[in-house]
């Protein structure tokens, strides 16, 4: 059941409520949900529901009507994230966990580690004891393939996952592994889940081959009843007639878990197919179905694997995969963060630096905005974000040092360049440390109960109306009234409880203030994409292979002065990815040309180049390589 809580409450009057169910046994837990204070509890300890309604500070009591009841969304609305050392699984960001089905040797697995590392892997499997059907085959190095699995998480930096067989192996797991993952023929291995439970790591509990979405959960359910809610849930394909896949990858299982419970989900498509050419089409299908991550298999050397080679990707394929997931993700509001290990190291040694204090992120607009969001996305929880109220204050903030980065929007895929933040990239001496790519959904958001025919006045930021400027079109008569951000405009209309006012928006600005969406993606197109850069006073160290870089140049105002600048990319096969004019202030007629290209113009390699660009150009500035 789920005892909501009066938001005038007493200390005294909770006191009384939390010793009834203590006295009874009951199992519960206090919870947050959108500002409301709720007990969620799993049993009645010896009352009825009408015995907790009539107790002071109660507003309402809701019976769990489910069987699994700590894994129940209903006993916790907000999603679980699983924290995994710096990785957070269920988050704004994919987690991709790859590395091979068994660990075999020293040589085999540090080779794999190094490549899925490169390739975005930010946790890496491998088996160091394997349930196999055969008694004859291959079962593991044991303890020292745990001692491997540790090496690897000291050398590269990614947290490891193996899988325990029985309770007489936690010692082991607890010295050595970051997740502890319950394989498939194990679901239902009741004494081992409690084992689990109380070990208190990270659990990662696959879908047994025959089990039902309920019985899975209720797997689940053991081991949160031990106290360790830090579980996440892996659909790796059931059991059916079909003979043409190992098993039939159940992704219509992601929408329903996402509904029934708070646990992140993530989807094994290596054993779901058994083939190594059904592995990516799955993994991308996955992604787009709405998971929180994946676990792959990857061998450098397949077809010598002790186990499992068949399904396994090569290093390359994989590499290839996450690309492809990097396109992907943004479709679904995630993303794919290549950099997400080096990042969280790099914010990590600035906060030790400044002895222990917090890293900040300034981002125009209020919580809720779509800059809020690209800043969430790109950080995670490692920073604390800080509004500002304009891009020229965001990048004083970052100048001055009240903030650490600072997150500004350059493009829009339909609206253009950000010219503003073009030119303070060049007024200012800061460096574009990072990017990310958001898909703007636009949203008339409106009082709950009201009209789209009530509407008179619509509120958002100018290059909204930019962006939603066909279906304006069609209401010819509506007010647009122009404000600094998204999130903004959603505050605004709440304040000041009009129906006849409207706000154009993201989702999470409408469920932050408590509003209803009238009407869904109203954007002209829906390729509309905007892209941010994350800026700093230095470059982000160790921010992993730099693969991009920004820079500003300009010429002299004769023929051909540009075409000998861009000769020499072409001459050096160098891809220019943005090639765009701005006009010089105080100078008529003489132009800035801002330019990003395929290459790290700061390593060693790029020298040559970059001093061929000096000796063509009359002024140049490196924006930032990322």
């Amino acid at each position: 059941m789920l005892i909501v809580l009066d938001p005038d409450i007493t200390p005294q009057q909770k006191n009384v409520i939390l010793s009834v169910l203590r006295e009874g046994n009951a199992m519960f837990r206090e919870i947050s949900d959108a500002g409301q204070s709720v007990i969620g509890a799993t049993g009645t300890a010896g009352h009825d529901l009408s015995f907790f309604e009539s107790l002071p500070g109660v507003a309402r009591v809701v019976p769990v009507e489910t069987a699994f009841k700590l894994v129940s969304r209903q006993l916790h609305p907000a999603d679980t994230r699983v924290q995994v050392a710096d990785v957070s699984v269920g988050g704004e960001r994919i987690v991709v966990i790859a590395g091979p089905c068994a660990v075999e040797s020293r040589d085999q697995v540090m080779a794999i580690a190094k490549e899925v590392r490169r390739y975005g892997a930010v946790l890496f499997r491998g088996g160091a004891f394997k349930p196999r059907t055969s008694p004859y085959s291959f079962q593991g190095m044991g303890e020292e393939g745990l001692k491997i699995l540790a090496e690897v998480k000291q050398v590269y930096g990614m947290p490891v996952v193996t899988e325990i067989t029985t309770p007489a192996q936690a010692d082991l797991v607890m010295k050595y592994v970051d997740v502890v993952q319950v394989g498939a023929r194990n679901m239902q291995n009741f004494e081992l889940l409690k084992s689990v439970g109380r070990l208190g790591k990270p659990v990662l509990l696959k879908r047994g081959l025959s089990a039902t979405i309920e019985e899975w959960l209720m797997s689940a359910e053991y081991i949160l009843a031990e106290g360790n809610e830090n579980v996440i849930l892996c659909e790796r394909g059931i059991r059916t007639f079909e003979p043409y896949t190992r098993n039939t990858l159940d992704l219509s299982a992601i929408p329903v878990i996402k509904k029934l419970t708070h646990l992140p989900v993530i989807i094994d498509p290596s054993h779901a197919t058994g083939s190594r050419e059904k592995v990516s089409p799955m993994a991308r299908a996955a992604i787009a179905a709405g998971a929180d991550g994946l676990m792959i298999e990857v061998h450098n050397n397949p077809d010598q694997a002790t186990s499992d080679g068949a399904q396994s990707l090569y290093p390359e394929q994989f590499g290839q995969l996450m690309r492809d997931l990097y396109v992907i993700a943004p479709l679904v509001d995630k993303q794919v963060d290549f950099g997400y290990l080096d990042k969280a190291k790099t914010v990590k040694h600035m906060a030790k630096a400044a002895g222990g204090k917090g890293r900040r992120a300034a981002f125009l607009g209020d919580v809720g905005s779509f800059s809020h969001k690209a800043c969430a996305q790109f950080f995670g929880d490692q920073v604390e974000p800080l509004p500002v109220d304009s891009f020229r204050g965001l990048f004083e903030a970052v100048k001055s040092e009240v903030c650490d980065f600072g997150v500004v929007p350059l493009e829009n895929s339909l609206a253009g360049s950000v010219h503003e933040n073009y030119d303070l990239l060049l007024e200012y001496d800061l460096r574009i440390v990072g990017e990310i790519t958001l898909r703007i959904k636009h949203n008339l958001i409106g009082h709950p109960g009201a009209r789209v025919d009530d509407v008179r006045s619509i509120y958002s930021h100018p290059q909204v109306f930019q962006q939603c400027r066909q279906f304006l079109e069609r209401h010819g008569d509506w007010d647009l009234v122009s404000v600094t951000d998204t999130a903004r405009a959603v505050r605004h209309i709440k304040e000041r409880g009009d129906f006849a006012e409207a706000a154009i928006a993201g989702k999470d600005a409408a469920e932050l203030f408590g509003m209803a969406v009238l009407e869904e993606s109203i954007e002209t197109n829906p390729r509309n994409f905007t892209r941010f850069v994350v800026i700093g006073r230095e470059s982000m160290v160790g921010n992993g292979q730099k693969q991009k870089s920004s820079i500003i140049f300009s010429t002299g105002n004769q023929p051909g002065a540009l075409f000998q600048v861009l000769k020499i990319f072409a001459e050096n096969h160098v891809n220019l990815v943005k090639l765009e004019s701005r006009p010089i202030h105080g100078k008529p007629w003489e132009y800035m040309f801002y330019v990003d290209l395929e290459a790290d113009v700061e390593a060693p390699a790029f020298s040559g180049v970059l001093a061929q660009l000096e000796g063509a150009v009359e002024y140049l500035k490196v924006l930032g390589s990322y």
